[in-house]
């Protein structure tokens, strides 16, 4: 099992996660809404590799422009970028009529 991350490491990794574009914030606001009580220290690393990209850099990958090359292609850095894409609709719940 892998370690979680604790507390004071989320609490950095959201203030790292902090961008100058709404719709890179939307996403990251998202994610951690979803994801936070759950993020693996592997995750948070792979998170912080996205986060050293430029604003639309890592909009051109949330928005499936791009995919990640070189140093960002790995396994983890994949996982956490779909992790990021998921839909807001596709992970709601549906209100039933």
């Amino acid at each position: 099992m892998e370690a979680l991350l604790d507390e004071r490491g989320l609490s950095k990794l959201r203030w790292r996660c902090r961008r100058g574009l709404l719709e890179n914030d939307l996403f990251i606001e998202r994610f951690f809404d979803r994801h936070a009580a759950s993020l693996t220290v592997k995750q948070a690393e792979a998170l912080g590799a996205l986060m050293d990209l430029a604003d639309n850099d890592l909009l051109d990958l949330l928005l499936r422009r791009k995919e990640p090359a070189g140093e960002l292609a790995g396994d983890e850095v994949r996982k956490v970028l779909e992790m990021l894409r998921v839909p807001a609709a596709a992970s709601s719940p549906v209100v039933g009529h």
